[in-house]
């Protein structure tokens, strides 16, 4: 598993130009500026169905105090379970394997609720 990347955005500071800043710093600085979530989406896991990026989500989770929902990579139910567990988001978000119906929405809450994440039923 990739671990946070080093760089992500550029930030303006105070008008001496552009400045590159981590994804943690990102984040708090989105949060400092009024941010009420975070919506993380790991470009590199995007589309792949490999899972979400866990230890980039964490780092994220622990570093802010607003809701963090994280997005990209998921396929499988334990991909969730995964990401709610190990990678404390607050929620989790996916697309084609609904499109796709490789998972019910109400099937993959069934798992969920099964494994002690807390969900709201019916969907």
């Amino acid at each position: 598993m990739r671990s946070a990347p080093a760089i992500i955005g550029m930030s303006r500071s105070e008008g001496t130009g552009v400045r590159i800043v981590g994804s943690i710093e990102w984040a708090t600085m989105a949060v400092a500026r009024g941010a009420g979530e975070i919506l993380l989406t790991s470009v590199d896991r995007d589309g792949t169905q490999s899972g979400f990026d866990v230890a980039l989500t964490a780092a994220i989770s622990r570093a802010v105090t607003v809701p963090v929902i994280a997005s990209g990579g998921a396929k499988s139910p334990e991909h969730f379970v995964e990401i709610f567990k190990a990678g404390a988001a607050d929620a989790a978000l996916a697309a084609s394997i609904f499109h796709d119906e490789v998972q019910s929405i109400r099937t993959l809450k069934e798992f969920l609720a099964a494994r002690g994440v807390e969900v709201r039923l019916p969907c």
